[in-house]
């Protein structure tokens, strides 16, 4: 990107000056490319023709008279549909609402209560359905719109007004005048809720400036440009894909594919070619792991994969700077690398598309093993730091200055400091304004104008490093967010179990051990024709899914993310005596994840 394209980009403060600026620069540039399943090819669309389209959400949206600042709840999968509609609701000052399409209907209908959204759209009409039967209240909702129908009466769903998105679209009669207004800065850019401690989430309020700021720090940081093409899977429920793989790709004008489904992500990477991939560790997690189940059979296939690993992260650190002073075995491995190179590590570039040239990871920290196998194989690989109340980057490495050991270097105009017990804090103009509704955990939130990010971390050299978190908070390696306690205390509801404690950190699902009573154990098993006092019968299939069928329905009003998927039985109380518990009946966390290791472990790699 040039600097005079910079400057210019510099001088924009609200996301609809971002999307008209970069309409009028390349309005003929390749947008957005989208799988067509009835023509089995991929469709491309203009950054003009996404305009087009954009204009008619705009039109169709402005028929509702809805006030400056009403929230727009965007409840669909990423596509060109949740693109129009999230672009039509900042252009007439109205926030977005962002949702995961996979959520459970009693977290959405939260949501939706507590923003008080005056607006959905939705995939479906059955989903719509779900959400509208949890009995929760919408008194605000105007208008309820589905993608598809699917249900033959939906007449008796809600006393909503529902439509399809085609009758949506077509507005009968004269249209009323559309006065697009000029939105300023401070206002409202999204409201993304957020996991907190309470138990249900938190609206997180992002302006127009926090987006901005963080957008045009990033295009500076990754250096993205018009021929860049990035793929898509990341839900934008995630600030992290707003900002990253949305709002970033507008700001240089590149191409955004859109993955059909994560099932399908490996075959729409060997057919996008996507040259930058926005992306947390579970997806490299899971190619590692693929990686290491074929290499089990092959002792030379072994010992190939990782000598390159070994070849390749030496390479890797001596062109960062992480490594000097030995020539000689950089010789070595210059020739070694010309075998290793196309015997090992091309085949696994190849399964990325074969022309990634950033591959953003974010969300969870990324492990040392995984970490160094990629970027040792060639696949650049760039760890940061953020959170959704940071919009979300706070620290981040490029790909010319990568320092995988860290979260890279602070972005512009963001600020950090050191606080007690080594908390991490931040301060900038990509920090939230506050929780929606919630002034005292506004209040909470921050130090003396610092935002409190809970994580313990150190800067050495200008690079932040994550040391641990503070709070009690899981992060999943897919980078969502969780609080135990609060979901420990709900099983705990039910007097079946006398104990519980949940686990998942950087792991892909939540998962949970409990200490069942001794009576229900008798009954479960008598249930089920086995023997109580054999306790091998602890992890019996059969009474391992009937407690976990029981704890889901005790956690059905978390998010479907947060809900455990499996558990780890146990008759036998955590006590004082045997170290899991301490004086005041707290669970000591680290004992309990050191004394069921074996079983967690084996959870995993399930």
């Amino acid at each position: 990107m040039s600097a005079a394209t910079t400057s210019e980009l510099s001088s924009l403060k609200t996301l609809p000056e971002l999307f008209a600026w970069r309409v009028n620069t390349t309005p003929d540039g390749e947008a957005y490319r989208q799988f067509d399943s009835v023509t089995g090819q991929w469709i491309s669309s203009t950054w003009a023709e996404i305009n087009q389209l954009v204009s008619v959400f705009i039109r169709a949206l402005a028929q509702h008279d809805l006030e400056r600042g009403a929230r727009v709840a965007i409840l669909l999968p990423n596509g060109i549909h949740a693109v129009c509609i999230d672009q039509a609701t900042l252009a007439l000052a109205c926030v977005p609402l962002p949702m995961h399409a996979l959520d459970n209907p009693e977290s959405i209908a939260y949501i939706l209560n507590d923003s008080e959204a005056s607006f959905l759209i939705v995939e479906s009409d059955a989903q719509w359905k779900a959400i509208a039967e949890c009995g929760i209240d919408f008194p605000a909702l105007q208008q309820v719109v589905a993608l598809n129908k699917t249900l033959e009466d939906t007449a008796q769903i809600h006393s909503t007004p529902l439509s399809t998105l085609e009758e949506w679209l077509i507005i009968p009669g004269k249209v009323k005048p559309i006065e697009v207004p000029t939105v300023d800065e401070s206002e409202l850019a999204a409201l993304v809720y957020t996991s907190g401690t309470t138990g249900k989430p938190k609206g997180v309020m992002l302006t127009h400036r926090n987006v901005m700021t963080n957008v045009i720090a990033a295009v500076l940081r990754v250096t993205p440009v018009p021929s860049d093409v990035f793929l898509s899977f990341l839900p934008l429920s995630h600030t992290f894909e707003r900002t990253a793989g949305y709002y970033l790709p507008i700001a240089a004008g590149a191409c955004v594919a859109y993955s059909r489904s994560n099932k399908q992500l490996p075959q729409d990477l060997l057919e996008v070619r996507p040259t930058i991939l926005i992306s947390v560790p579970r997806i490299y997690e899971r190619v590692y792991s693929v990686i290491q189940t074929k290499l089990a059979g092959s002792k030379l296939q072994a010992y190939l994969f990782n000598s390159a690993i070994a070849v390749g992260w030496r390479r890797f650190s001596r062109e960062q700077g992480l490594l000097v002073g030995d020539s000689l075995t950089a010789a070595t491995d210059a020739l070694a690398w010309t075998i290793l190179d196309p015997l090992v590590a091309q085949k696994l570039r190849a399964q990325f598309g074969g022309r990634l040239r950033v591959a953003v990871s974010g969300g969870a920290a990324l492990s040392q093993a995984i970490s160094h196998c990629f970027l040792g194989l060639g696949i650049p690989i760039v760890q940061g730091y953020g959170m959704t109340e940071t919009a979300p980057v706070v620290a981040f490495n490029a790909p010319d200055d990568n320092d995988p050991s860290t979260v890279g270097r602070v972005m512009a105009q963001v600020e950090v400091r050191i606080g007690e017990n080594s908390e991490l804090q931040v301060k900038g103009p990509n920090v939230m304004r506050g929780y929606w509704k919630r002034d005292e955990d506004t209040a909470k939130a921050f130090v003396d104008g610092w935002l409190r990010t809970g994580d313990q971390a150190e800067v050495v050299n200008g690079r932040v490093r994550i040391l641990g978190r503070l709070k009690e908070i899981i992060v999943t390696s897919t980078g969502e967010k969780i609080a135990p306690v609060d979901l420990e205390l709900a099983i705990m509801n039910d007097n079946v179990f006398e104990q519980v404690y949940v686990f998942g950190d950087n792991a892909p699902f939540i998962g949970c051990a409990v200490v069942l009573s001794r009576a229900y154990w008798k009954e479960l098993t008598a249930s089920l024709g086995l023997d109580a006092d054999n306790l091998t019968n602890l992890v019996n299939a059969q009474a391992v899914e009937v407690v976990l069928k029981r704890i889901r329905e005790l956690t059905q009003s978390f998010p479907f993310y947060a809900q455990p998927k499996a558990v780890i039985l146990s008759i036998e109380p955590w006590t004082v005596e045997n170290t899991l518990i301490t004086p005041t009946l707290k669970l000591k966390r680290n004992n309990l994840a050191a004394h069921f290791a074996e079983q967690i472990q084996k959870m995993y790699k399930r």
